[in-house]
Formats: C-alpha cells, structure tokens, sequence
C-alpha cells in the first residue's frame, strides 16, 4: 500500500506553530503538534524547538512527502516566530533563506498555504500580540536549481505550493495504475491523446488551447503509459514536455525520474556533434550543472534550434520504436519541447500534424 506524506507547507506551518507554543507555555518543549488540514487534523514530528531571546523562537521540522519520489524528502525546514505588541496585522509571514520570491519580491508563499497559517496559527496568538513567522528552507535555493520553479515565476528557492496538505503518491506504481485507468477511459472515444509531463506541462497545453479532454497525465511513467496507449487503441500521442525531463526518450530512457536514470548533458552532447559541433562545445555542456543552463549556451552559440529539433525527432522515433516494440502496433508519436520559462523550443513535424487534430 501506498504510504501518503504532507505537502511543503505543512512541515513550516507545523515548526512555526511548535515556536508559537513555546513561546507561549513557557519554553514547554514538545514531540509532534496537532494542525488542521481542512478538514484533517493531523500530528506533525518536531524535531527541534529552541529559544533565541525572550520573544523568539525556532522550531525544525523535516519533510516527509510519503512515497513519492520527492526532492524535498528530509529536507529541514526552520520556522523562527517573533512576538511584539500588535500591529495592524495580528500574523505576519515572511520568507528566509532558501524559500523562493516572486517575480514582484514577495515571499513564495501561496493562497492554500497563507490560509493554513492562518487556520492554525490565529486562534492562539493574543489580542495583544502580532506574530511574525519567517521561514527557512537551508536546502531551498540548492534543491530549486533541479526543479522547474523559474518557469512559474519563482526564483532562489522552493515555494509553499499546493492545493492540499496531503501529498499524494504520484510516482507509486498504485499511481500508475490509476493514470492507465484514465487513459483507458479517454482513449475509446479520443484515439488521438496528449500526454503531458508535470502540472508546467499541463500548462503549455492549455495555451497551445489543446482540449482537457485529450488530456493525459503520465507522471515519470512514459514509456508504460505510450504502451498502454498502443495497447489499448490509440492512433497517436503527443508529449508536451520540459526538455530536461522528455529528452531522457532520444536516449531510450522511458521513465524519466532522476531516481533512475539521468544522461540529460550526455544526450544533449551527442545531439550536437551530430549537428556538426566540436569537442569544446561538448565538453563546455557537460560541464554545465542544467539541461537549461546547457540549452542557453546553444542559444547563445546559435545551435539551440537544430540540436533541439534534432532532439524532438528522436524522441517521436525512440517512442515510437518503444511502442512497437512492447505493443507490437504503429502509433504516431509527436514531441513539444518547452523550456524552464514554459516557452516552446522545438516541435516536431509530427507534432504540428498531431496538434492540428486536437484542435479539430
């Protein structure tokens, strides 16, 4: 059985309750604090709590984001709480070191997760005081730079995002067998399917206005979602991906967790010296610590468009290859590379082709 976890801003609501509370019972340390996830309650493990002068407080916790494979597992998260006399606002939030900022400097600290904080934080600050909550990811700004955080706007760190306090299983194999389930819904009355890697890819979807309906979501699951889709009927599939993660199929990696396997500077290298680059280029992007930092030096060398349109082809071809091989059936298989910002970079023939149908 798949074992559920919590989301990011439940771990830093839970330290800056933990520093609350022992600010307020004198110094009491505690294990665990109970937090009300709308509508669960829930106990949280502390794992620190210390004071800092006699109106502060800092409290640790550590992430636990269940079975998925989550970049943020065991990662630290601090919550320092001051109290002063009150203010305008009785509860104040503001970002440390290691969580993200907007593009307009604000802390990245979204709508369900504010409203967490308020939740669990107001009942049990005085009428008197103003709480003022900072948090700090220690890890945030090195784990940001694996993730795809710029493409939405934040930068130097992770963000307090999410929908839920509950952090589902995606990259379970229970996970995949609901995805499948969708797919096998979808696919008898619309053979012509997008598959699009992660929530960012979703997004490029919409604005390309592909209809939610064709709509599927894979996890890192790739490869079994395109046989599941041959299996099962379907004409065609169209991946919508970042580059980073979807060009692990031109090397014949089909499931695309870094837990797995990586190669991402490896494939990107070997695409450039099929389009004429030298072993200074090569060396140059495998040197480079991202898929985008390496795909902005083929920008600034004017290569990005023939490396990555070379990239998009063999994608469809080892995808569509990886289909017969397994399903033993034809399907067309289509690819739109996008970048961290979620602009498009490359899309294939077969892509334009595929994309047309969806808009029919």
């Amino acid at each position: 059985m798949a074992q559920t976890g919590y989301t990011l801003p439940v771990f830093a609501i839970a330290a800056a309750k933990a520093a609350l509370l022992y600010l307020m019972q004198a110094k009491k340390t505690m294990s665990s604090v109970s937090l009300d996830l709308l509508p669960e309650i829930v106990d949280i493990p502390i794992q620190q709590v210390a004071s800092l002068d006699r109106s502060s407080a800092l409290a640790i916790t550590i992430s636990e984001p269940g079975d998925n494979l989550d970049l943020t597992r065991n990662t630290p998260i601090w919550a320092i709480v001051k109290l002063s006399e009150r203010q305008e606002e009785s509860l104040i939030l503001e970002g440390g070191e290691g969580l993200g900022k907007t593009a307009t400097g604000e802390a990245a600290i979204y709508e369900f997760a504010r409203r967490l904080f308020d939740v669990n934080l107001l009942p049990i600050i005085p009428v008197d005081t103003t709480v003022t909550v900072s948090i700090i990811l220690p890890e945030g700004r090195q784990l940001a730079r694996r993730t795809s955080n710029e493409a939405f706007g934040v930068l130097e760190g992770l963000s307090l995002l999410g929908t839920s306090g509950i952090s589902q299983p995606l990259s379970t194999l229970e996970k995949l067998e609901d995805f499948k389930l969708v797919l096998q819904d979808k696919v008898k009355e619309y053979p012509n399917l997008v598959f699009c890697i992660g929530s960012n890819g979703q997004q490029v979807a919409q604005r390309l206005l592909i209809p939610a309906k064709v709509i599927i979501s894979t996890g890192n699951w790739i490869g079994a979602m395109l046989v599941e889709a041959g299996l099962y009927g379907a004409e065609s599939v169209l991946l919508i991906g970042y580059q980073g993660k979807l060009i692990k199929l031109a090397g014949g990696i089909f499931n695309t967790s870094s837990h797995i396997a990586d190669g991402k500077l490896e494939i990107i290298s070997a695409a450039v010296v099929e389009v004429g680059g030298d072993i200074e280029m090569v060396k140059t992007i495998l040197n480079q610590d991202t898929a985008d930092a390496a795909y902005k030096y083929l920008v600034e060398l004017g290569l990005s468009d023939s490396v990555f349109t070379l990239l998009a082809d063999k994608i469809s071809q080892k995808a569509e290859n990886y289909v017969k091989k397994y399903a033993d059936v034809s399907m067309k298989v289509g690819t739109i590379l996008f970048d961290r910002k979620g602009q498009i970079i490359s899309q294939n023939s077969t892509a334009k082709e595929l994309k047309s149908l969806r808009l029919e």
